[in-house]
């Protein structure tokens, strides 16, 4: 019969959960959906989680609760970044002290709820969903609404990302993305911005509004060019799993051109899974292996990595 778990099984499990943190650490960034319902017609369970060995998703809500407390992942901020989540993620953050809430209408989603249906690029077309029929206006409207609660901690991940975007599609992101930056310093919130391909128009939206006194690039994507003008602003840069990843050496040079008390780790799970679990469905307990890999590349013990970390977040979100 061979190995039971073959490796198609292994690229669809999740990372095996690590020791636990003796300095526990926030997922800056990450993405938990509502807990999926068993097949339809059928009174089969949603599979679980097997916490003694291999698993896939789907996982749930419960599991997941779990798996964070016994890898020492103190919190997690999940971004709730589409018009139907907003409320699930709200809710979320209100009903668990362990998840807090970032929201915000994702650059893309601004595009389709101004109306743009332009081919991008890339010669695809995007799909528009019922909600986006729902004005700009009034979507982020819902993001102030909800943004007041307590247990919404940033709000984020807007931004720009010209990736898939053409002419149009740009002028209503930068829309979105300014008035997003008005209602986080209205608020009072951290703002995370989401970054693809568009690091100059970014920095200079910034620069023109007037940046939230805690700015966060969420996934950080930039070269030590973009670190930079980070360190001089005093703005937050969060690392993801692509930092670990072999070809990267942009971004360890971006990290290695910021001070410890400007970085924040992150999942941004389901996506970018970090080593050595890429190319498998990524979950928040994970940071704690791109945490181990920084605090390597910088000559720092683990526990005063997480330390610093810890202490950063604590200052970006009061929490």
């Amino acid at each position: 019969m061979g190995d039971s778990t073959s490796k198609k099984d292994r690229r669809r499990a999740y990372p095996a959960i690590p020791a636990p943190l003796t300095v526990p650490i926030v997922d800056n960034h990450t993405h938990i959906s509502p807990d999926p319902a068993p097949d339809a017609g059928s009174d089969r369970p949603v599979q679980r989680l097997n916490l003694a060995g291999d698993w896939k998703p789907p996982i749930l809500l419960e599991n997941l609760r779990e798996a964070m407390a016994r890898s020492g992942v103190r919190a997690a901020i999940t971004s709730g970044c589409e018009y139907p989540d907003l409320q699930w993620t709200a809710d979320l953050a209100r009903d668990y002290p362990e998840l807090w809430a970032a929201l915000a209408i994702h650059p893309n989603e601004a595009a389709m709820h101004a109306g743009v249906r332009e081919v991008a690029p890339d010669g695809l077309e995007p799909r528009a969903e019922a909600h986006h029929s729902i004005p700009l206006d009034d979507a982020i409207a819902e993001v102030a609404r909800l943004g007041r609660e307590d247990g919404v901690v940033a709000i984020g991940e807007t931004g720009l990302d010209y990736f898939r975007t053409g002419e149009l599609g740009k002028e209503a992101q930068k829309r979105s993305f300014r008035e997003h930056i008005a209602l986080a310093k209205e608020l009072g919130k951290p703002l995370q911005i989401h970054d693809r391909d568009a690091h100059a128009d970014v920095v200079e939206i910034l620069k023109r509004d007037g940046a939230p006194q805690r700015t966060v690039f969420h996934c950080f994507s930039g070269d030590a060019d973009l670190a930079t003008v980070c360190r001089q602003n005093g703005w937050y840069a969060s690392f993801a799993g692509p930092v670990t990843y072999p070809a990267n050496d942009d971004l360890r040079d971006a990290f290695d051109a910021l001070p410890n008390d400007l970085i924040l780790l992150e999942t941004d799970a389901p996506y970018l899974t970090p080593a050595p679990y890429r190319g498998q469905p990524n979950a928040t307990w994970a940071v704690v292996y791109t945490a181990g890999y920084l605090a390597r590349h910088r000559g720092l013990s683990l526990e005063e990595f997480c330390a610093v970390v810890d202490r950063t977040t604590r200052e970006v979100y009061g929490i």
